[in-house]
């Protein structure tokens, strides 16, 4: 067993290859050794029972990461103890492999040897994809809001089969009640036997006698409304899905699901990044000289801070804990204040000469990125 091929060399496609590409290659791999086209090769029937070994590992995203991560060992616990892999029609084969079926019938319209399977059973309903614009607080504190939806669902009066009283049905005569019918195509390598879906039933086995009166096909259409709860901390073009409210199931399958992509309307003065909130306070040039008392916004109201005397332009401080919740968590993120000294403009004739005046009360002491700056230009034109 420590021979065994790499499930991606088996494919010939490299650690990188997509879903698509992957299915694509296994269609192809598949459909050129299969044993019905290659009758009496040995060699050939090896192949595709390693081909649908390996497809049977990468389609399936749980068992493609443990491979991924610990190669045959972490999908086979056979795997260097002398165990074998599975006999065709076995996991390598292609009896009763789900997804291997359909693959096969899109090459000669059905399932090689009688293989196919019918599409009558359960399905679940189609999924609904709509969105909701609540406002930059909605999203911080969560709430709840309606949702208006039309969707199908089944009907009552006939249990979503579509006759009348839910009772009158009639085996399907073209299938016998089975839900497929088989063909015989004569090709090259001889008669290739497929399974189809039946076409007068749907693969029900059984047709409707008397409609219902009240649907068509046993769906009707409604309006409905629910109610969606807004966790707090949402983020804008995140998404919230409810289940099994939108589209009603086939044949008894559950109800799709409702993705609700989320808009925030942007706030006026906060600036969010991930659970921190950012915002920039404009700041006179006497209060940032000589400091104030700042009243500093709050998605929970103002707060007081006494700002620093000399504060300069681009100073930013922190208020712990006055950020946005984190989505099913107590813990907050910051509020980080960002100071932005507005310099005087418009100034009267008094203004400016009271100005000047003030300026020729400076020294280097006054201005240190000045002095800095001016000392180290001297340096550099020496």
């Amino acid at each position: 067993m420590a021979d065994k091929r790499d499930y991606y060399e088996v494919l010939g496609l490299d650690k990188n290859a997509s879903d698509d590409e992957i299915k694509k290659s296994y269609r192809k791999l598949a459909k050129k050794y299969h044993p019905d086209l290659n009758p009496d090769d040995k060699t050939a029937e090896e192949k595709f029972k390693e081909v649908n070994e390996a497809y049977g590992i990468l389609s399936d995203p749980d068992k493609k990461s443990r491979y991924d991560q610990f190669g045959h060992a972490g999908v086979d616990p056979n795997y260097g103890a002398g165990g074998g892999a599975g006999g065709f029609g076995g996991f390598g084969g292609f009896g009763g492999m789900g997804d291997f079926g359909d693959v096969f019938s899109s090459f000669f319209g059905g399932g090689f040897g009688g293989g196919g399977r019918r599409s009558g059973g359960p399905r679940k309903g189609e999924d609904i994809e709509t969105f909701i614009n609540i406002s930059f607080e909605e999203a911080a504190f969560g709430c709840e809001k309606e949702l208006s939806l039309r969707r199908r669902k089944s009907c009552k009066s006939c249990n979503g089969t579509g006759a009348k009283d839910g009772k009158e049905m009639e085996t399907c005569a073209q299938c016998k009640g089975s839900g497929v019918v088989t063909s015989v195509q004569r090709t090259i390598l001889g008669n290739i036997q497929s399974q189809s879906t039946c076409p007068s039933c749907g693969g029900r086995g059984k047709r409707i006698k008397t409609p219902c009166p009240h649907c068509q096909g046993g769906i009707i259409t409604e309006d409905k409304k629910i109610k969606v709860t807004i966790p707090a901390g949402i983020d804008d073009g995140q998404t919230l899905t409810m289940r099994n409210q939108a589209h009603a199931g086939i044949g008894g399958g559950p109800d799709g699901d409702v993705y609700i992509g989320v808009k925030v309307r942007p706030h006026p003065l906060f600036e969010r990044r991930g659970t921190d909130l950012y915002c920039k306070i404009p700041v006179s040039l006497t209060d940032a000289s000589l400091g104030a008392k700042l009243q500093v916004p709050t998605l929970e109201g103002k707060v007081e801070y006494d700002l620093p005397e000399g504060t300069q332009t681009g100073s930013t401080f922190r208020f712990r804990g006055k950020g946005v919740t984190r989505i099913n968590s107590k813990t907050k993120g910051d509020l980080y204040v960002t100071v932005e000294v507005e310099i005087p403009r418009n100034l009267s004739k008094k203004q400016k000469e009271l100005l000047k005046e003030l300026a020729k009360t400076f020294n280097e002491k006054n201005f240190e990125k000045k002095e800095s700056f001016m000392e180290k230009l001297g340096k550099l034109f020496k």
